[in-house]
Formats: C-alpha cells, structure tokens, sequence
C-alpha cells in the first residue's frame, strides 16, 4: 500500500478519534515515519527509505478539532484501510469514568482488524477503547495510573496492571498497551521493534533522546483518590483525616467523628472509597511526604516523624512498596525536576 506521500512501507493506521489529542496522535506520526529514514539522513546525509507507513485515520475521513483544539486532518476513513498490519489508539481526551459508547464504529473495525491478524496497540487512555471493544477480557492491561481503577471497574474481566508501563497480551501477543503520559514513546519504539527490528528501534531512540521508562508508572502516580460523595458520615471522616493524618491514632479519630460503632465505620469506609481506613491513611500521609520530599532537604526520617511515622524503617519500607523506589531515590528524581522547574 502506498502512503499519502507516494512511498510503500509497512501500514500502521493510526486511530483518530472525537476526543484525540494531537501530540499522543502526531507524536506516534514522526516516531513511526522515521523508521528507516532519520538514520540515514543523519549518517550519511540523504534520507532512507521509509519502513513504516503510518496513517492517519478517522470514522468518516473528514478533518476535525480535537478536544484540544488542534485541528486533525486524517488521511482516510475506517473503511479505506479495511487491512492495517498494525492499529494504534491514541489517548483519548476523557474523564476516568466516561462511557465510550459513542464509538461503536470505532470498536468494530478494531474488531476486525484484531480478527485479521493485526497488531493493536493503545497509548494512555486509548485501552479504555479496548476494552469497550471486548478486547481486553481476561487478558493483562495496562493504561493512564489516574484510569486504573475506572477500568478495573467498569470492565471487572480486565487484568489491569496499574504501575507497568508497558503489557503486551492477548492471543499471538498482538495487544500492546502503555500507560500514561510520555508513555507512548515506549509503545512507538516497541512498535518499531516488533515491525521492523530492534536495531532500527535503538536508532531512534538515540536519535529523539528517549530513554525507556523502566521504573513504570507508580513514581509518577498520585496515591490519593478523590473523596466520593455519596456517603456524607464518610465524607465528614475523609475531611478531617486530610488535616489530622499526622496525629495518634486518627483511625480511631474517624471513628469517633462518624459517630458509628467501629465495624459499620471500617465497612462503610470501605465501601464509599475503595480502601481500608488505614489504607487510606497510609495514602494520605504517603502523598504529604512525596510532595515534602520534593519541595525540602529535611532528612528522611524527619519527614518520617512529621507525616506520622515514628518508626522510620516502617516508613521506608512501605513507602518503597507503594511508590517503587525509596525516600532517598524519589527526592533524587522528582527534586531535582522540581528546582528545573522553578
């Protein structure tokens, strides 16, 4: 199949949905299109020939805004690229809790792809697509750390890995999923890697400067969730728990402002927010001290005692359980970005 410049390659159909966003979607457009050009250009000053093909596709072909404003102009419709060798989803622009309903076209032609053999792989958001499609039952997934638990919800067969960056599944491994963010450098270099080989992936790796995110996505993830409102003697413990999470015993504290008995709290907590009261106040005080190691030089175990840990090594250890790296590693990374920043 020859592209929309007049050159042949592998066809990869890049998806282009309502609510896409531009720089996921363009992004995977410039990594895709420069396997087996970019290098050359660079060796030897005369571009190679494109390997891969990407198109940009769409429901109906027609340009459009995205949710972002930027103004998409697909190269051609769902039914004039009936046979992808690959199809990927960019993220979509949507809330965690959103019905996809609207892309009933979308996901059957993703069903059709995936039942001819091609290789499907979603950056971000793009899963929740997936699984809309059926795609993603009883098989390993990943997507955004902020959609994890949306997901896991609304679609109970998926197997969601919520701290992998990367989870290839599904029946010849053909379905491929990165989580969040920048993420989809990995997809898109892996892509490479699976369609053309791993040397031409390492190529442009080192022509974008892309360093491979091997950690995942836990050290990025926020670890409060968002205090639900259905259950206002819940509501009332959660309010005051964000600003007494440093005292003794602020469990029993919640406990008492409730003004229930101890297990219809603890069930009821549970039920409104998906978490043990403890659980959750581990969270709380987790989160304080991330943005504490962020922001100041105090030592580890002083950030311990004044987020409510008097055991420091506790506090280590869980702190590496739930972010993935230790006190130490975090302040290294996320401080150092912090003062960039500033």
């Amino acid at each position: 199949m020859t592209d929309p410049d007049g050159t042949a390659g592998i066809t990869v159909a890049l998806l282009a949905g309502p609510d896409a966003t531009a720089s996921t979607l363009y992004g995977m457009y410039d990594i895709l299109g420069a396997a087996g050009r970019d290098w050359a250009l660079l060796m030897h000053g005369q571009a190679g020939q494109p390997l891969i093909t990407p198109w940009i596709v769409s429901r109906d072909g027609l340009g459009f805004r995205t949710a972002n404003g930027a103004w998409i102009e697909p190269h051609a419709a769902l039914t004039e690229l009936p046979s992808p060798r690959a199809v990927c989803v960019p993220e979509l622009f949507v809330a965690p809790q959103a019905s996809l309903a609207g892309y009933d076209a979308e996901s059957a032609w993703l069903r059709r792809c995936h039942a001819q053999g091609a290789l499907l792989a979603a950056a971000c958001t793009g899963a929740l697509l997936f699984a809309e499609a059926g795609l993603l039952d009883d098989q390993d997934a990943t997507t955004h750390w902020a959609y994890c638990d949306a997901l896991s919800r609304r679609f109970p067969r998926v197997l969601v890995h919520a701290h992998r960056s990367l989870v290839v599944s599904g029946e010849g491994q053909r379905l491929i999923m990165a989580g969040g963010g920048t993420t989809w450098l990995d997809l898109a270099l892996f892509l490479v890697a699976r369609l053309v080989g791993v040397d031409e992936a390492m190529r442009l790796a080192r022509i974008n400067l892309i360093d491979w995110h091997h950690q995942g996505q836990q050290p990025y993830a926020a670890l409060t969730c968002a205090r639900q409102v259905e259950d206002a003697s819940i509501t009332q413990c959660q309010v005051w728990v964000a600003q007494h999470y440093d005292t003794h015993s602020p469990v029993a504290g919640m406990v008492a402002i409730s003004g229930l008995t101890e297990r219809s709290f603890k069930r009821r907590f549970k039920a409104a927010t998906g978490m043990t009261p403890m659980e959750y106040l581990h969270t709380l005080r987790l989160e304080e001290a991330k943005q504490l190691l962020e922001s100041g030089e105090a030592p580890i175990d002083e950030v311990a005692e004044e987020v409510g840990y008097a055991d420091p090594s506790f506090f280590r250890r869980l702190f590496g359980r739930r972010v993935g790296l230790t006190p130490s590693q975090y302040r290294r990374r996320f401080r150092a970005m912090r003062l960039r920043l500033e």
